[in-house]
C-alpha cells in the first residue's frame, strides 16, 4: 500500500522481536527513530486510541491522554488489537491502522518523531520485519486513510 501511494520505505526482515528492549539488537542495522506503540481503550465507555512515541519516551497512558485530549484510558485487551488493528500483541504499529475504518481508532504520534527528519522505523503489521518511512510520509499516507494525526509534545 505503501508504495501504490507513492511512499518511499525500506524493508528489513528479522527474527521475531516483541519489546522495545528485544529490538535493541538491531539498531545497527536499523539507523533512524525508533518507536514504540500503545493501543488503549477508553477506560469507560466505547473508543480506541493508538500512540505512536518515541522508543524511550516514558510517560503514563492517562497523561499521554490528557496531552492528546483523550478521555481516560487503559490498555486494549489482544482480542481487541486484533479485532480492530489485525494484529497481534508485540506487533501494534502505526500501519496498524490500514485495517481500521477511519475515525474508529483515535491515532497520536510523539512530536519528537513527527518532526525528525530522520525515517521511522516501525513494523509492518508483523515483528519478524521492519519497515522505514519518512515521519512526514507515514503521517500523508494515514490521513489519505481518512485518520486524523494528532501530534502530541511530550
Amino acid at each position: 500500500m505503501l508504495a501504490q501511494a507513492g511512499i518511499a520505505a525500506r524493508v528489513v526482515e528479522h527474527h521475531a522481536v516483541f519489546t522495545v528492549a528485544e529490538s535493541a539488537v538491531l539498531r545497527g542495522d536499523l539507523p533512524g527513530l525508533h518507536c514504540k506503540n500503545l493501543f488503549l481503550r477508553a477506560a469507560k465507555g466505547e473508543g480506541f486510541f493508538l500512540a505512536t512515541l518515541k522508543e524511550d519516551r516514558v510517560v503514563s497512558v492517562n497523561a499521554l491522554a490528557r496531552a492528546a485530549g483523550w478521555p481516560k484510558v487503559t490498555m486494549a485487551s489482544a482480542e481487541e488489537l486484533v479485532a480492530v488493528l489485525g494484529v497481534t500483541p508485540g506487533s501494534v504499529t502505526p500501519l496498524g491502522l490500514v485495517n481500521a475504518a477511519p475515525g474508529q481508532v483515535q491515532f497520536a504520534l510523539d512530536a519528537a518523531i513527527a518532526e525528525g527528519p530522520e525515517p521511522l522505523w516501525c513494523h509492518p503489521l508483523r515483528n519478524t520485519a521492519s519497515v522505514a518511512v519518512a515521519p512526514r510520509a507515514l503521517r500523508g499516507f494515514l490521513e489519505s486513510l481518512g485518520h486524523t494525526v494528532t501530534v502530541v509534545g511530550l
